[in-house]
């Protein structure tokens, strides 16, 4: 039990000390993050836009194609209409022509709305990449800073990093579930001392007669208001005799 509880506050010093190292780098890291997220959403909606243009094109095209097809067959029927023998047939020219014109001038505005679509997808798509091009900027400048904020920590983290795979093995695995649970939900606190006689995390009293069992090292014991996992000078003392 002893050498479980020696790991476990290992791990909690490692970790301690790489959240020391990332928060040198300052909100850098998650900058970055939402630069990243903002040019990919700007290229998905650039992508859309492309399609709706394209699509605009085809559909105004195809309606131009038409009310030349339809202007052919109104001037059609209008040729025939001189030629027919009886009213009835001239009526149901007349019904041809009508809707042959009626059609038309439905086209026709569907060709305004096509025009004005394409080119408001246009001066959309001009804005968007114009914002591409400064967060683009941006994000190379924030990247660039990280780069220099790593470079300077790299050697440091590295070795704690090191220091965290050695460890894991070593650790239970129910143990290590334990302590990432805690850790988790006690802003990455989840095995501390006892210091003067209370709580290393949340510094409430720990009774005399807690403190004497938990200087035993035969179990698990944690606080209870916080409910951080506590542990003995003794244990705190064998940290650097670890290997």
């Amino acid at each position: 039990m002893e050498n479980r509880l020696k790991f476990l506050y290992a791990m909690q010093i490692v970790d301690s000390q790489l959240q020391e190292v990332i928060e040198l780098k300052g909100d850098l890291p998650k900058v970055v993050e939402e630069l990243e997220i903002k040019v990919d959403d700007i290229k998905t909606k650039m992508k859309e836009l492309n399609n709706t243009i394209k699509q605009c094109k085809i559909e105004r095209d195809n309606a131009d194609v038409e009310i030349i097809d339809l202007a052919e067959k109104i001037e059609k029927y209008k040729n025939q209409q001189l030629n027919v023998k009886s009213n009835k047939q001239y009526d149901a020219l007349t019904r041809e022509i009508e809707a042959a014109e009626k059609k038309s001038v439905q086209l026709e505005k569907d060709l305004e709305k096509y025009e004005g679509q394409m080119e408001g997808g246009k001066k959309d798509l001009e804005v968007s990449t114009k914002l591409l091009e400064q967060t683009n900027d941006e994000l190379n400048e924030r990247k660039k800073e990280l780069r220099e904020v790593n470079k300077e920590h790299e050697k440091e983290e590295l070795k704690l990093q090191h220091q965290r795979e050695k460890l894991i093995p070593r650790i239970d695995k129910q143990d290590l579930e334990r302590y990432e649970r805690i850790r988790k939900a006690k802003n990455g606190i989840a095995v501390v001392p006892i210091k003067r006689n209370a709580c290393g995390g949340c510094y409430s009293r720990v009774p005399p007669q807690k403190i004497l069992e938990i200087r035993q090292n035969s179990r698990f014991y944690t606080c209870e208001h916080c409910g951080r996992i506590l542990v003995s000078d003794h244990i705190v003392g064998l940290i650097n005799t670890i290997p």
